[in-house]
């Protein structure tokens, strides 16, 4: 039910609302519904929209205004209740959810939303789309044939019986305007904006109703928060809001100096998530989403829990095979591949003791695995695929990476995002970052 008052289209006025942010003032929580309503009615100009995102980027909101803005973006729509949830054998299913803030070779969802499913959690997981030089979840599912991001709500709360878990769009209903500011935000340099990282967030993550809420907000290079005061200031902003509307969060910092796993891209790190569904798969990864799945199932109240057994066990794979055929996928199908690869090799001997996240991400983009534009279609085999990670010894001449596209035109500017990615000394250096560095909440 949308519960957006109909403001009068002369009530406010956008050019004013603009000029209040751009000289630092502070906008009442009438002045935000009516924005957020006009805006989501067209009453807005996406031009004035954008201008205004960009004076809260640089001005940024005091606590009241992000907790304003958060619920009008979820008045805009309508909301979800998992209360009454309960499985085929008609026990209540507790609901648990993950939210990355984004980063380079992310595919954490993909393995986390079946394995916290084995144990008897419903994890209604409601992802996005590329965002910059990050990748996005739906993006990555498309890569298998036949799967299908968009779900009725009717359709989600089957599967969620059923299967346990569903990764899928969030609804035309849900947050509106969020899906119209998401879009505006990735084409206009306003996504780096905490205010309007939160609000997007928490507004998507509380209308959808979930009971906990485990947040990954992403630390370096690749991340929209370069530093760990600003993630943590993003964190904390989060935690406040959903534990405000009832929902149990809790956040992890996790670094995003170095790509996670060993693929940016759609169907390779699909691929990849695969692997770690079958017990393999990069150390990073695997270690990140064990960790993950203990946070959400406590979150959730179930004790006793082992998600790392479930990985080595099956039991997550066979949740992983359920879900994407429940969503019209073929588990089985091969994934695409891109026509054209080009190595790049190891200039010197010695050991790599850094590899930048963000130039990764970066090249991948620019390979066709994100968008320049919201309407842009992105390259289902298109990425990067690495070959070391940070700590590994390399000898010259060796592969470092694989560039990956149909489209060989874009080699040029790839390889122009990634010179002055690697780092290779002659010794190890200490000290790298850990992957989890907090825990907020």
């Amino acid at each position: 039910m949308n519960n957006t008052p109909a403001f009068a289209a002369s009530t406010f006025d956008a050019v004013d609302i603009i000029g209040i942010k751009r000289d630092k003032g502070t906008l009442s929580g009438e002045q935000i519904r009516w924005t957020i309503d006009a805006y989501t009615r067209g009453v807005i100009a996406e031009e004035q929209m954008a201008a205004l995102n960009m004076a809260i980027l640089l001005n940024g909101m005091n606590r009241a205004e992000i907790a304003q803005w958060t619920a009008a973006m979820i008045a805009s729509g309508e909301t979800l209740d998992f209360g009454g949830l309960r499985n085929a054998a008609g026990s209540l299913m507790p609901t648990t959810d993950k939210h990355s803030t984004g980063g380079v070779g992310d595919k954490i969802t993909l393995p986390l939303a079946p394995l916290v499913a084995v144990f008897g959690a419903a994890v209604p997981q409601l992802s996005g789309r590329g965002l910059g030089h990050t990748g996005g979840t739906l993006d990555k599912l498309e890569a298998i044939p036949g799967w299908r991001a968009n779900l009725s709500n009717e359709e989600m709360m089957q599967q969620l019986t059923e299967v346990g878990a569903v990764i899928c769009a969030a609804g035309t209903g849900l947050a509106p305007a969020d899906r119209k500011l998401y879009a505006l935000r990735d084409v206009t340099g306003t996504v780096e904006s905490i205010p309007l990282i939160a609000s997007s967030i928490m507004s998507k993550k509380i209308a959808e109703g979930t009971g906990a809420l485990i947040l990954d907000v992403k630390v370096g290079s690749g991340a929209f928060m370069k530093s760990v005061d600003m993630a943590r200031e993003l964190a904390q902003t989060m935690v406040a809001l959903g534990k405000d509307a009832g929902v149990n969060t809790v956040a992890l910092l996790t670094d995003m100096s170095t790509p996670l796993g060993l693929t940016a891209g759609n169907a390779i790190e699909v691929q990849e998530s695969v692997d770690v569904l079958a017990g393999g798969g990069p150390s990073d990864v695997v270690e990140l989403t064990v960790k993950l799945a203990q946070e959400m199932l406590e979150a959730a109240g179930i004790q006793g829990a082992d998600p790392a057994a479930a990985l080595k066990d099956g039991r997550a794979m066979d949740v992983w095979r359920r879900m994407i055929a429940a969503q019209g996928g073929d588990p089985d199908a091969a994934l695409p591949v891109a026509r054209e690869s080009e190595v790049l090799y190891a200039p010197t001997d010695g050991v790599l003791v850094a590899l930048d996240a963000m130039s990764v991400g970066v090249a991948a983009w620019r390979l066709g695995a994100g968008r320049a534009r919201k309407e842009d279609v992105v390259q289902a085999g298109a990425g990067v695929r690495l070959h070391a990670k940070p700590g590994d010894r390399v000898r010259a001449g060796e592969p470092l990476m694989t560039l990956l596209t149909d489209t060989p035109e874009k080699f040029d500017r790839a390889r122009e995002a990634l010179a002055d990615a690697v780092s290779i000394a002659a010794e190890d250096t200490p000290e790298r970052p850990k992957l989890i560095i907090d825990r907020i909440g």
